[in-house]
């Protein structure tokens, strides 16, 4: 079975798992801990960064290559259109989607979880003790927007990528107008990098990621709140409806990530 080293919450660990969802592939996912997970994570496979993605002894890691990966040794269920230009325009929106909402997505999620407590509390993973969850909950949102700046989410590097996902969301209502998917009337890899990378400004309405039920629907203030970019996410949420499976909790599958632990 296919191994998915991953953060749940990882736009780019969504945006395989809907690709994996799509093409029908088993797989088991693990969870892997920022930090004392990665280490694990790099001795195994020499990366540190999720995600990760395991067929029998071979390792690939980075959300494109691994899409590229699956369309070459699981070629049912193609993702890349063979047609040039239509095959030209997938790979560049991928691409974008990659280095646009994919970066700026975390950009604006910063932004909402410095301006609401039970926000951030609620992003935590289950596992946290209640009193971290404190702890994080009752930190001043001045003091993450400090710490923001310190590691370049200052508040006008926070503006800038809101302003760009507003244009972003805007192309992407026209664009959808008049088709139901981004380069026509079949999906490709341009949708499922738009639509996975999209979780962190809007997180899907259904049971497709492991977290509070409270969460489901909810995002980024100013995006996933805007009448305006409603046609993008009710296609979005239609795309999930169609090719992601929810979860089911069953120990051990593709739907309940298991941890790595130092041995």
């Amino acid at each position: 079975m296919l191994e998915l080293y991953q953060f749940e919450l990882s736009q780019y660990s969504e945006k395989v798992r809907l690709i994996l969802d799509y093409k029908g592939l088993e797989y088991r996912k693990h969870e892997v801990t920022p930090g004392i997970g990665q280490v694990e994570l790099f001795r195994m496979t020499g990366q540190r960064q999720v995600p990760v993605l395991k067929d029998g002894s071979k390792f690939i890691a980075d959300s494109t290559e691994i899409a590229k990966y699956l369309e070459t040794q699981y070629p049912e269920q193609p993702l890349i259109p063979t047609e040039p230009k239509q095959r030209g325009l997938c790979l560049m929106m991928e691409e974008w989607a990659d280095e646009s909402i994919g970066v700026k997505g975390r950009k604006a999620l910063f932004s909402a979880v410095s301006q609401d407590q039970s926000f951030r509390k609620s992003l935590l993973p289950k596992t946290t003790p209640d009193l971290l969850k404190n702890l994080v909950g009752e930190v001043p949102g001045d003091f993450l927007k400090i710490l923001g700046v310190g590691v370049g989410y200052s508040p006008e590097v926070v503006a800038s990528a809101m302003r760009d996902l507003q244009q972003d969301l805007e192309a992407l209502c026209l664009i959808l107008a008049d088709s139901p998917y981004l380069l026509g009337d079949e999906p490709s890899l341009a949708d499922f990098a738009v639509a996975g990378l999209s979780i962190l400004l809007k997180f899907p309405d259904g049971a497709y990621l492991d977290m509070p039920e409270t969460l489901r629907g909810k995002g980024v203030p100013g995006l996933a709140d805007n009448p305006d970019y409603e046609p993008f996410f009710t296609w979005r949420d239609r795309l999930y409806s169609q090719f992601r499976k929810p979860l089911t909790g069953q120990a051990g599958t593709g739907n309940a990530p298991t941890s790595i632990q130092i041995d």
